[in-house]
């Protein structure tokens, strides 16, 4: 059972659907898995639903009307190819992004503990990534030049404010420091969400700060 959880404005903006697609994804994974968050959702979409019942109703105008009309002649932004799918284990919406499993990604060695896939979710503003750290492997310290969500979904790490496992969901922000390291028994699979490039502040890694671009696709 998760220990960590969104914050209530997160699933606020989560079941109002105003979350950034990205975002949105990584919200839903969670809540797939948590029956707490479930209820929570739940409740405040009957909530939603109710305020809207009470709403008077306002006229759309042309300009409105021709706008929904000329989206439904869009491309959508994504393609998914489900020649080979992922297993059943998988989330659904990692279903959706992944050819296949795990090791059928392309992965962007970073140092000996961490690699990194890039996946598409067709988000201009938000990185969306799965992050691979080896058994005992550490991420160097590093502070956040913008927000981070992460998502447990194999093994665990801990940093400096707690230990992590499966299922639990973290929100960093600028403020925020810290240097993921993965349990000792088993490698560590999350899934990370980006508006900004993460800075290190470890000597031995600030060199490659200039270097780190976010790669929302």
């Amino acid at each position: 059972m998760s220990k960590y959880h969104p914050e209530q404005d997160l699933l606020t903006e989560y079941a109002a659907g105003t979350l950034p697609l990205a975002q949105s994804a990584c919200v839903s994974i969670h809540v797939e898995r948590c029956g707490q968050c479930r209820r929570q959702v739940r409740q405040l979409t009957e909530l939603g639903a109710s305020l809207f019942e009470h709403l008077e109703p306002v006229a759309v105008g042309d300009a409105q009307l021709n706008a929904v009309l000329a989206r439904l002649d869009e491309e959508t932004p994504l393609a998914y190819d489900n020649s080979r799918a992922a297993p059943e284990s998988t989330p659904a919406i990692l279903q959706r992004l992944m050819r296949g499993d795990f090791s059928d990604l392309t992965w962007k060695n970073i140092g000996s503990s961490l690699r990194i896939s890039y996946l598409q979710t067709g988000d201009p503003r938000h990185e969306l990534a799965l992050y691979h750290i080896r058994a005992g492997g550490r991420i160097p310290n590093h502070t956040h030049r913008g927000n981070e969500m992460t998502l447990v979904l194999q093994g665990g790490f801990s940093d400096a404010d707690g230990n992590y496992h499966e299922g639990d969901f973290l929100f960093r922000g600028p403020e925020d420091a810290h240097a993921p390291t993965a349990l000792q028994s088993e490698d560590c699979i999350c899934l990370a969400v980006l508006d900004a490039p993460l800075k290190f502040t470890d000597w031995r890694f600030r060199w490659m700060n200039p270097f780190l671009k976010l790669r929302a696709v």
